[in-house]
């Protein structure tokens, strides 16, 4: 008994450290992929066959781009691009250099669900739009975001949740968080107590962004 509380004394700092990694990576590279993504996702729809600004070579082009960095297993575009992470960060290794492969794989993932929620909206809001005289960008910030704003709320608290899988996944190779620590401390010394607070903790943090979000999207409808 005295054993297994001393292993929970020592265990709390390092999962509250872990933690705070985990939520600085996945906070970080939601803001900025989503600066990114956001707008690409708005492009995606508008440049599309009947859209406002449609441009089909352009929409393709994009597309491509989108689906091709979206088919690279994230643990393959962490290596792959290395020499980009030290680059930019100056390491390849530690929490701020996760953030980088984070971004890139988030990008086009927020592109591809923002455009999903922006087909939700009905065709006739655009054309009565277009019929008062509407330019392409007050239908795009005055109708299509403020009427998808609540499918799109939803649709980046699932990106969120995968980032927290992803984050884990950087931590397992070096960048830090909870994976960091459920490899190092659990796995590697063979202490599956860690392995398990670990994923209990992922769990609940995973559980209260799913609540928030949800929270978000309800009251965004209700507006």
């Amino acid at each position: 008994m005295l054993e297994e509380i001393q292993l929970l004394m020592r265990l709390v700092p390092l999962l509250s450290k872990a933690l705070g990694e985990t939520i600085y990576m996945v906070a970080v590279s939601m803001a900025i992929a989503s600066i990114i993504g956001v707008p690409l996702g708005v492009l995606l729809h508008t440049t599309d066959k009947g859209q406002i600004l449609e441009s089909l070579p352009l929409n393709q082009t994009i597309g491509s781009i989108v689906n091709a960095i979206r088919s690279i297993p994230f643990i393959i575009l962490m290596v792959a691009i290395i020499p980009l992470t030290r680059f930019l960060v100056g390491s390849a290794i530690g929490t701020t250099a996760a953030i980088v492969p984070l971004v890139i794989a988030s990008i086009p993932f927020i592109g591809r669900q923002v455009e999903t929620s922006l087909k939700e909206v009905p065709a006739g809001l655009i054309e009565a739009a277009l019929s008062m005289g509407a330019t392409p960008s007050q239908i795009i910030t005055r109708v299509l975001l403020p009427e998808a704003m609540p499918s799109i709320v939803s649709q980046l608290t699932t990106v969120i949740i995968a980032l927290v899988g992803e984050s884990a996944m950087a931590g397992a190779i070096g960048g830090g968080g909870l994976g960091d620590l459920a490899i190092r401390y659990g796995y590697q010394r063979f202490r599956p107590e860690v392995m398990l607070a670990t994923v209990v903790v992922l769990i609940i943090l995973v559980q209260a962004v799913q609540f928030a979000g949800n929270t978000l999207a309800k009251k965004l409808k209700k507006w």
